[in-house]
């Protein structure tokens, strides 16, 4: 077999060699026939095909290839399915490049009719393959030769190297006969990394699936449960005994509990005839297929961020950020997101040079305010706020910007909850109290009848969440009196949004016993039996947790320094998209001036940076009991109105 492979690769010299040394050491090689020259039919098959090539004559091309190249190859081949694919675009921008006269309009129609059929039918196999991807929109541009994605395509070099993949593939098929057996056994052309690379995809398949298939047994095994307890309540409604509402409620809730979070199933009415029954079917409607949105350049994205006029800048934050916000939640959106993160959009991955983050202090106030927006929009997504957090200094800009920016602006609010976000991760935590940051929140909720209802939810939650770690505890020792009187103040407030919240600062800090010696001074207690009199039980229990916390002994126990480090620090939040994000839109387009999407597919369309991985699918909080004070932190973006 060695030796058939070096004759056929014409290694005459190195041939004698091998069989000379062989059989000096007594192991001669035993003779094969020679490999039979390829038949004279095979070189006229080959030269017409090359010739139709040439001139472009697609029709006759594509007979001959369906007839000789065996539909096997052409099924299995990965290689013979790419070549096949880049020769339908040989022959669909033929006449681009080849001026065929009158004809010219209406034979490229024809093509490009061709072209779409056969991405709809053969070609669809590969519309999951980032290489190809884009040649998708191929048939949807008017002039692709003045696109910048298929630049490629016209140049001089690409039809001539096409043209030496496709006589290589042609010498191997038709000369199938004198195939060397070594090569044969080789696998042809495949190498190690492609099939690492199918075995890793493989493996990350069934690892999916793996998870779907657990979930739907979970699934099944409580709806199994839930049957069985509907057929005694039957049963039981034979013997005349009724079915309370609230029993049908907490079979409905145990129904639904997979699909959405458990205080949304409570709140749901069940009782209306036909509610649960019509939630039931529109949980197994078939989901609609989800087009992914066009590739971006990013390069010239970038470029335009930092050395655009204010007025692009602006446009293209906001499309950017539509993008992002106005997605479908799912594969739309985490495709679009894992794209700007590959991409590094915000370039949070170079420290050393300004970077697109650095918008947040332009002097232009509403390029400030949609940079503000754009990074709120990010810090919504787990993905985007570990993104975010490749970028140290980022913090600092955002500390500073609440305090520069005006009270009211929109920017503050979308900076303060951005940074609220952020401090889901311990590591953020630690640098905002550094930073000071608890001071400034609290004399901010002091005059909270001035604050928004989005600016004071955020604060309350960003304070508590700093106050839960023992760094913030010992901060709020320094001024313990005010904290404890801006926080009883804030639980008669009446926005209600905020009571767990402030709930959860209060039972994290009187941990402190010094904290709670001021309490005890300021007469806490009597304070906070106030507010047990509204008739909101699971308030008033929250209430008893913090009373029987300021009534303790126990001394508190100080984190380990090893808290701060970045092996636990993660957040389990749900990804959430808050219809703030979009609201009072300043920016509107003048006539004729491209904004939002049509911008981004008109001026920045690029080629292969849409990149789909797996998301860090999110598992719901950590089991806490709803009568205790908040223990963990949180955002109030899975409270607010989501889109």
């Amino acid at each position: 077999m060695i030796k058939e492979y070096l004759k056929f690769c014409e290694f005459e010299e190195t041939a004698k060699i091998f069989e000379k040394e062989c059989k000096s050491k007594g192991k001669p090689v035993p003779k094969t026939q020679s490999s039979p020259p390829a038949d004279s039919r095979s070189l006229i098959i080959q030269k017409d095909l090359i010739s139709s090539f040439e001139d472009g004559d697609m029709k006759v091309f594509f007979e001959l290839w369906a007839e000789h190249v065996p539909t096997d190859i052409r099924d299995s081949d990965p290689a013979v399915q790419k070549l096949e694919f880049y020769l339908h675009i040989h022959f669909v921008i033929y006449p681009l490049k080849n001026s065929l006269g009158r004809q010219d309009k209406a034979e490229l129609d024809e093509r490009i009719s061709h072209f779409r059929h056969y991405l709809e039918t053969r070609g669809a196999a590969l519309s999951q393959t980032t290489e190809f991807l884009p040649f998708y929109a191929l048939p949807f541009v008017p002039n692709p030769a003045a696109h910048p994605s298929f630049q490629e395509l016209f140049q001089d070099s690409w039809a001539p190297d096409l043209r030496k993949r496709l006589e290589k593939l042609l010498s191997l098929i038709l000369k199938a006969s004198a195939t060397p057996r070594l090569l044969t056994l080789y696998g042809g052309q495949k190498n190690l990394k492609q099939t690492q690379a199918q075995l890793a995809e493989a493996e990350k398949r069934a690892s999916c699936y793996m998870r779907r298939f657990s979930k739907m047994q979970a699934d099944y095994h409580n709806l199994i449960g839930v049957t069985a307890e509907l057929v005694d309540s039957l049963e039981a409604t034979v013997s005349g005994k009724m079915i309370s509402p609230e029993y049908l409620q907490g079979v409905c809730v145990r129904l639904f509990s997979g699909q959405m979070r458990q205080s949304a199933a409570q709140s749901i009415d069940f009782t209306r005839p036909g509610t649960a029954s019509s939630m039931l079917r529109a949980s197994i409607a078939a989901p609609k297929d989800v087009p992914l949105l066009p590739s971006l350049d990013y390069e010239k994205l970038k470029n335009d961020l930092m050395t655009g006029s204010d007025r692009l800048k602006a446009l293209l934050l906001q499309a950017l950020r539509w993008r992002l916000t106005r997605s479908l939640q799912g594969e739309q959106r985490d495709t679009v997101l894992q794209a700007y993160i590959s991409n590094d959009l915000l370039n949070c991955c170079h420290t050393k040079q300004k970077t697109v983050l650095h918008l947040v202090k332009s002097k232009n106030e509403i390029v400030r305010q949609y940079t503000a927006r754009l990074i709120n929009a990010f810090a919504s997504l787990s993905e985007g706020r570990m993104y975010l957090s490749q970028f140290p200094p980022l913090l600092k800009l955002l500390v500073d910007c609440l305090h520069t920016e005006e009270k009211d602006s929109v920017a503050r609010e979308n900076v303060l909850g951005a940074l609220q976000k952020l401090s889901l991760r311990r590591v953020h935590q630690s640098t905002l109290i550094r930073q000071g940051l608890i001071g400034w929140l609290v004399d901010e909720l002091q005059d909270s009848d001035s604050l928004s209802d989005y600016t004071l939810e955020y604060a309350v939650a960003l304070l508590m969440n700093l106050c839960l770690r023992t760094p913030g505890k010992r901060r709020c020792t320094e001024r313990a009196k005010h904290v404890l009187k801006v926080l009883t103040d804030l639980l008669g407030h009446e926005n209600h949004e905020i009571r767990p919240y402030v709930n959860g600062a209060l039972y994290s800090i009187l941990s402190v016993p010094t904290i709670r010696l001021e309490a005890k001074e300021m007469s806490m207690e009597e304070i906070l039996h106030c507010y047990t009199k509204e008739e909101n039980p699971e308030l008033n229990r929250q209430i008893e947790f913090i009373i029987k916390q300021l009534n303790s002994e126990e001394e508190p126990q100080d984190e380990l320094e090893s808290d701060d480090e970045e092996d636990e620090d993660g957040d389990d939040e749900e990804d959430v998209m808050e219809a703030d994000l979009d609201k009072e839109e300043v920016l509107q387009p003048q006539p004729k001036e491209l904004s939002g999407e049509n911008l981004l597919t008109s001026e920045y369309l690029g080629i292969m940076t849409n990149m789909v991985k797996e998301k860090r699918r999110w598992n719901g909080p950590s089991a806490q009991s709803t009568d205790e004070p908040l223990q963990r932190p949180v955002t109030p973006s899975s409270h607010r109105n989501t889109m």
